[in-house]
């Protein structure tokens, strides 16, 4: 099994971004989309704010792979959907980090239609 590095959690954990592509059926790369990114107990998190019928969000589910970029750091993930107990905290781990946005985006961001398209990103 494959782990993040204390380097990589930390450079992808702190960037203000990042950019994800799902890996195809045919297994090419689709296209990037940029997110925001948070960092919690050793585990990184996306949300698609549009929710599960976002077309990114949707891209993830078909195989589950793909690849991140972020600060340098270029990693394959699996996206796995994030545990649901941890709804809470990741709302207060993205308030914290993107709070300095207007209360618009960080609300996006912790909607309930964004919490039911939370997903871990898990590396491969």
């Amino acid at each position: 099994m494959t782990t993040w590095t204390g380097n990589e959690l930390t450079i992808i954990g702190n960037a203000e971004a990042l950019s994800l592509a799902a890996i195809r059926r045919d297994g090419t790369l689709g296209d990037r989309v940029v997110v925001g990114v948070v960092l919690l107990g050793g585990d990184l998190y996306v949300r698609a704010y549009r929710g599960t019928e976002s077309s990114w969000f949707r891209s993830t589910q078909v195989l589950r792979k793909g690849r991140i970029w972020a600060g340098g750091v270029e990693k394959d993930v699996g996206f796995e959907v994030a545990n649901e107990a941890l709804a809470d905290e990741i709302d207060a781990a993205y308030r914290s980090k993107y709070g300095h946005h207007s209360a618009s985006i960080t609300n996006l961001v912790t909607s309930p239609a964004a919490r039911a398209a939370t997903l871990k990103l898990v590396p491969r």
